[in-house]
């Protein structure tokens, strides 16, 4: 696994972010930190597609990660992870990719929103081998629910 180019007390400083701020995720690259505050996927896909640098290479602590917003992660560069939620399909995705990435928790899989059954991209994502396969099932749910 590649060495992050963050250091632990940068890590620590951006996790503590992350729950001060009571956001969904902080990302951090090149001296630059930004929260973001939308629900699921959405940041993630919009950075992937509109502002790719960001992803390139940052650090991002994140409240949920499941499979879909770990191939989003991948398919952007980011170079570590630390989630608070972790499901076994990212932490999956994200060792063989060669992501360093950390949780507090780790989870067979997403719950929805209601605690009913899977998180909806966690169940498109469930039988992809890839990042890259994950892609096009994600875009299409963005797009339907858009």
């Amino acid at each position: 696994m590649p060495t992050i180019a963050f250091p632990t007390e940068t890590r620590r400083r951006l996790i503590a972010l992350l729950h001060a701020e009571r956001c969904s995720c902080v990302i951090a690259n090149g001296g630059q930190t930004r929260i973001f505050r939308q629900r699921g996927i959405n940041d993630l896909f919009r950075l992937l597609h509109e502002e790719p640098e960001l992803l390139d290479g940052a650090f991002v602590a994140d409240k949920v990660v499941g499979k879909g917003a770990a191939a989003l992660m991948i398919l952007g560069g980011v170079r570590g992870v630390h989630a608070d939620v972790m499901s076994t399909g990212a932490r999956e995705l994200f060792a063989a990719s060669g992501v360093e990435a950390a949780c507090d928790l780790e989870v067979p899989h997403i719950v929805n929103r209601a605690h009913t059954g899977w998180c909806p991209v966690e169940t498109l994502c469930r039988d992809c081998r890839s990042a890259e396969e994950c892609l096009e099932p994600i875009r299409n749910f963005i797009h339907t629910v858009s």
